[in-house]
């Protein structure tokens, strides 16, 4: 880490904590509002994209902008890019999915790339989600990396789906508990009081507990095939959770652990675009 990034860790630890001492309800809505607040911009456009169809919808007032490639086709994919991240990240799916016939669909997620705003939580990409289906869908398979995938999950709740459905989970964000755990340890923050005003912020946002925001418990509400794809080393979206998942033993959930990949890198190794896109 260097010196810039650790003197705004710094600040914002020492914001944090004094904010809690003085209105634990106010930290707790800087806490979640930092929490959902993307770090960096997407990257630069891909031509498969830009290529592509120009899509928009409104969500909660902010627009939403995506893409259309190869339509129109039978069958459609769904890409859902992580936190921090962009549809852009993942040219080399929507190109191998468009040359196997496939209509691929991908939207910059609120607060990201293209799409307005300043944060974005899994209620809001979720409904997203469910409004790409509504008016682009319906959908045969997604794609869903990091928080991306949690999103899909929650959405996929309550859309309809079979067991035809195909859905590749990428590093997901299976336990929010745990992401909330490693932001607060990664800010030097061990404060109980501020971490039980997250809590209560979530609950006030939502209407659930953080741990209802969690792939374990969403997974068993979903019978489509489920290709789950993690790494060993992955340091943002432990493996851990996910092998509690795999020690569950869904039966329509196929596990595919990788060693050296990470969080990140694991997406663009070519074995892995190789298995997701035979599984698609």
């Amino acid at each position: 880490m260097n010196v810039q990034k650790k003197l705004a860790v710094g600040l914002i630890r020492t914001k944090l904590n004094l904010l809690t001492f003085v209105d634990k309800k106010k930290a707790g809505e800087e806490a979640f509002k930092l929490f959902c607040t993307p770090f960096s911009s997407a990257g630069p456009e891909c031509d498969v994209f830009k290529n592509g169809e120009p899509l928009q919808f409104k969500l909660d007032g902010r627009n939403v902008n995506g893409y259309r490639c190869n339509h129109p086709q039978p069958h459609k994919i769904l890409i859902l890019h992580g936190f921090s991240s962009s549809c852009h990240n993942f040219q080399t799916y929507a190109e191998q999915l468009i040359e196997k016939g496939y209509e691929v669909i991908a939207f910059d997620a609120p607060a990201h790339g293209a799409s307005e705003g300043s944060t974005v939580n899994a209620f809001e990409y979720s409904a997203m989600i469910k409004k790409a289906v509504e008016m682009f869908g319906p959908f045969q398979g997604y794609l869903g990396h990091s928080f991306g995938g949690l999103a899909l999950t929650l959405a996929l709740e309550e859309m309809p789906h079979d067991a035809n459905t195909k859905i590749v989970l990428i590093a997901p964000a299976t336990e929010t508990t745990t992401a909330i755990d490693n932001a607060m340890s990664f800010l030097g923050l061990s404060n109980s009081v501020l971490r039980k005003a997250i809590d209560d912020k979530i609950f006030t946002v939502s209407g659930k507990k953080t741990s209802w925001f969690s792939i374990r418990r969403a997974i068993k509400n979903i019978t489509a095939s489920v290709l789950w794809i993690h790494d060993e080393d992955d340091n943002i979206t432990p493996l851990q959770d996910a092998l509690k998942v795999k020690e569950d033993a869904p039966g329509n959930v196929q596990f595919f652990i990788t060693k050296g990949l990470g969080h990140s890198r694991i997406y663009r190794d070519d074995e892995v675009i190789k298995a997701v896109i035979k599984f698609l």
